[in-house]
């Protein structure tokens, strides 16, 4: 394995570089820390940036230990939030747990993985060692992190036990002896808490690696926040169809961390978009085949591949399109909310407005129309939404 490769391609940051250069070099077998909060169960391919960066570590003969913070879920991640987030019971959270691992599995090595709970060390932690914990971190320290400091300068509510995430995070580095953190930009602050509280301590400080977040189908940060996620669960057509729908802009950034195109070859791709000499579109067609093939199977991805030709490029109907039986005449705008075609009226009248409703290939212009049963016709909504009148 290329120890810069691994190092830089898909890398936003590395803590202390040098030295974990040095560590990689030696042979040394270290062991890799990623924790996530399984608040949500669902995994999308943002997620993926990070995993396929364990999985290379793992090629590489690297241990990785994944955490689930069933204890600071129920806190909450302030990383980028501006209010604080409701609390789980941990019947939830380990609910949660069990899908979010069943994800994670599909892009990391299983058998080289060390699965952990925080209720293992935090389940019996004492008083006393929670007062050590918040003593060795001064407010000073806490209001560093971004979000905090927002809050706190506006008067918003932020309380101790918020403050105590980064700290227990941190803990969790010192519990499993963790050599290198890994995480999103959006995860420095805590990530650096742990190797804080590992040098307090007399350990070895871990090393921190941070994957960039990519931006989702709006071009905003991806996070189910903005609904503007590629799940993992996405059905193969879904997933290529997202992926597709996504702007030019990202087929750089995409290709260097979602995929194992080489490195000569990924400085073509630079180079052909910048200067016009490659066609987006053949890009993107590529990228999504690579990321349906990752989490479903090449097959499945030329078979989407080809519905979405037959779709979008030759506009042929799909082939299996649901149907929505007519009893009796109706407006389209009620017909769209009853066949699932639309969450309400309102947005009915948006969609027509906008331009975005056919009845068989042809738009919809006014919200008048009225169809009868035995119609027989095919409703479709935007590019992808379809439903038969029968």
């Amino acid at each position: 394995m290329d120890i810069n490769e691994l190092l830089t391609r898909g890398v936003a940051e590395v803590i202390v570089e040098s030295e974990l250069r040095q560590r990689l070099a030696s042979g040394e077998s270290l062991r890799l820390k990623q924790g996530f909060d399984p608040t949500k169960p669902d995994m999308h391919i943002g997620h993926a940036v990070g995993l396929r960066k364990l999985r290379k570590f793992q090629e590489a003969g690297h241990q990785v230990v994944l955490i689930v913070g069933d204890w600071t879920a129920q806190i909450g991640d302030p990383s980028g939030r501006d209010e604080t987030r409701p609390r789980l019971d941990a019947a939830t959270v380990r609910a949660n747990a069990e899908i979010f691992m069943q994800q994670f599995f599909r892009v990391v090595d299983r058998d080289r993985t060390e699965v952990r709970w925080q209720s293992e060390w935090f389940g019996e932690f004492k008083l006393e060692q929670a007062l050590d914990l918040a003593g060795r971190f001064t407010l000073a320290q806490m209001l560093a992190h971004e979000t905090f400091r927002r809050r706190y300068d506006e008067g918003a509510k932020l309380t101790i036990l918020e403050l105590m995430y980064p700290m227990l995070q941190g803990y969790d580095s010192v519990a499993i002896k963790s050599d290198v953190e890994f995480g999103g930009t959006d995860q420095k602050f805590n990530n650096l808490a742990g190797r804080e509280l590992m040098g307090q301590l007399g350990m070895r400080p871990q090393h921190v690696l941070l994957v960039p977040l990519i931006p989702g189908t709006d071009g905003r940060k991806m996070g189910k926040t903005f609904n503007n996620t590629v799940d993992i669960t996405l059905s193969p057509t879904d997933m290529l169809g997202k992926v597709m729908s996504m702007s030019d802009e990202v087929l750089p950034l995409y290709f260097e961390v979602l995929t194992d195109v080489p490195l000569p070859e990924l400085a073509e791709i630079r180079a052909g978009l910048a200067d016009g000499t490659v066609k987006p579109r053949d890009l993107k067609m590529r990228l999504a085949r690579e990321v349906v093939g990752q989490f479903h199977s090449p097959a499945d991805a030329v078979a989407a591949e080809e519905a979405f030709v037959r779709q979008f490029v030759q506009r042929e109907l799909p082939a299996d399109i649901p149907e929505h039986a007519l009893a009796a005449p109706a407006g389209i705008i009620d017909l769209m909310v009853a066949a699932g075609l639309a969450a309400s009226k309102s947005e009915a009248r948006r969609l027509i407005a906008g331009g975005g409703v056919r009845v068989d290939g042809e738009r919809v212009e006014g919200f008048e129309l009225t169809l009868s049963p035995g119609a027989n016709v095919v409703i479709q909504v935007g590019r992808r939404q379809f439903r038969r009148v029968v």
